[in-house]
């Protein structure tokens, strides 16, 4: 029998397809929803569905970015044969997202067994929800917001990638979140942090649930629930990326970081309460 149903699968997928790329942390409200669900949190097979759902909202937005992608994996294709096209940004950007991508997947490897264990604890959630909304704020304040999507540097690109690192380390900081504050940090606008913060999380995201996909299948979920899973994260998180980019084109990211700290605050209370099983 599965250790996660058809049910939860679906709930699941809708909180994956919701919080994946908003800066709140997919992996921290995943948690917190396993455990109200008496899911239990650290148990292998759950830690792999979780992160095979993934898939899904990587998916939407392969979708929802296909032109652009197209022209960037062009650029780069025509830049391995004619070294005159190397000298296009789209080129240069797509060897970005490369180099920048390398850091967290040999600190994920090294790390896992923390990742997967002790890190994974909801106090380890908790906090660092709270203490990601602080540097969310401070960033946002901080960054003046000049630099457009066609400025971004190597230097932007390694930097915002190295910041995936906190949320791997510490569920609940959120990747979304850490990018796009070092993004601001470096000035760039909050469109061109959020765009940036889609396209470095495609390799980190997919590579994450495909090396985790024995894991899930193999220890206890069934396939139906993991597929159910993942088609549903994909239609929410298609929505939720549409949604996401017309509100930062007008909106600061306050709004979110008073929606983590009351998140991280409540689950503190309940784990310090005993309602929820850390």
């Amino acid at each position: 029998m599965s250790v996660i149903s058809v049910g939860q699968a679906v709930v699941l997928g809708v909180v994956e397809g919701v919080t994946e790329f908003l800066p709140v942390s997919s992996t921290g409200h995943l948690k917190i929803t396993e455990g109200l669900m008496n899911i239990p949190v650290d148990d292998k097979a759950v830690v792999g569905f979780t992160a095979v759902i993934q898939v899904g909202a990587i998916a939407a937005v392969l979708v929802y970015f296909f032109k652009d992608i197209v022209r960037i994996v062009s650029a780069w294709g025509r830049g391995l044969r004619d070294r005159e096209e190397r000298h296009s940004h789209d080129y240069k950007f797509a060897w970005w997202v490369i180099y920048a991508t390398i850091p967290i997947v040999i600190v994920g490897l090294a790390a896992k067994p923390l990742i997967d264990g002790a890190l994974g604890s909801l106090w380890v959630v908790a906090v660092s929800l709270i203490v990601g909304s602080g540097a969310m704020w401070a960033a946002d304040q901080m960054g003046r917001h000049k630099r457009g999507e066609d400025d971004t540097t190597f230097k932007d690109a390694m930097l915002v990638g190295c910041s995936q690192i906190l949320a791997l380390l510490f569920p609940g900081f959120s990747r979304s979140g850490a990018t796009m504050s070092t993004a601001l940090i470096l000035d760039l606008d909050r469109v061109a942090a959020t765009r940036l913060s889609f396209f470095l999380g495609i390799p980190a995201l997919t590579g994450a649930g495909l090396y985790e996909l024995k894991d899930a299948v193999g220890a206890g979920v069934g396939a139906v629930p993991l597929a159910v899973g993942t088609a549903v994260s994909f239609v929410v998180a298609y929505a939720s990326i549409a949604w996401l980019l017309k509100f930062v084109a007008k909106h600061s990211f306050n709004a979110f970081v008073i929606y983590r700290i009351v998140v991280g605050v409540l689950l503190l209370g309940l784990l310090g309460a005993g309602a929820l099983n850390a």
